[in-house]
């Protein structure tokens, strides 16, 4: 099973490689987003993506930062989709609606995190990355919520952590040194404009074989 890069397959083994040199690659469009894909997701009223690096908060849990950036082209904001904890998803594997994920951060090998700390900055629940080499705990997962059968590339989604049900947002505030104009990523109890995110630069793995098979099926 390859990888879609411009319409073009590519051995999964390259696909770390590609990300990093193509820097902002392959925009979103139709199909679903599958499991192995790495993406940049854009937060859609504030529109900055989701982004992380090995800098950790000065309060809170001080585990590692988890920010949202302007710069479309910036190398620290690609996630890799995966199953949730302690479940497999093959790679290419469509994801549905109301399913369980973990998005993984490219660049240090953690996942994206929640947990009942307060942010730094507007005081709602904190966001972090937690982990080493993808793997963490429970409070990693996340279920994906969007309308229809599956997370589509080019649709809006909110992502609503499994554990204690706040969701993935953005409402503005903004960091000084040392991560000076990033702003704030944190969770919200409740569902707003500020939740929403959309599929915009990475590459895809290729739909498996059963979900073209059902799509048939579906059209017949």
């Amino acid at each position: 099973m390859g990888t879609e890069v411009a319409g073009r397959r590519v051995p999964p083994v390259l696909v770390p490689v590609l990300v990093l040199a193509l820097g902002a690659a392959v925009r979103g469009g139709p199909g679903p987003v599958t499991c192995g894909s790495v993406v940049k997701l854009l937060n859609v009223r504030h529109n900055v993506r989701l982004h992380s690096h090995d800098v950790r908060y000065g309060s809170g849990s001080g585990q590692q930062s988890v920010t949202g950036v302007s710069a479309a082209d910036d190398g620290n904001s690609y996630w890799r989709v995966r199953g949730r904890t302690a479940a497999v998803c093959e790679r290419g594997t469509p994801v549905r609606c109301g399913q369980a994920i973990r998005l993984t951060h490219l660049g240090t090998g953690r996942n994206l995190h929640s947990h009942r700390f307060a942010s730094p900055l507007s005081g709602n629940q904190e966001v972090s990355a937690f982990g080493e080499a993808g793997e963490g705990d429970y409070l990693d997962d996340w279920t994906v919520v969007c309308s229809g059968t599956y997370w589509a590339r080019d649709g809006e989604v909110r992502f609503q952590h499994a554990s204690t049900d706040v969701f993935l947002s953005v409402t503005g505030e903004q960091y000084g040194r040392p991560i000076h104009g990033q702003k704030e990523v944190h969770g919200m109890a409740a569902s707003s404009q500020n939740n929403y995110w959309k599929v915009m630069e990475g590459i895809f793995m290729q739909p498996s074989e059963v979900f073209k098979a059902e799509r048939y099926h579906a059209e017949l």
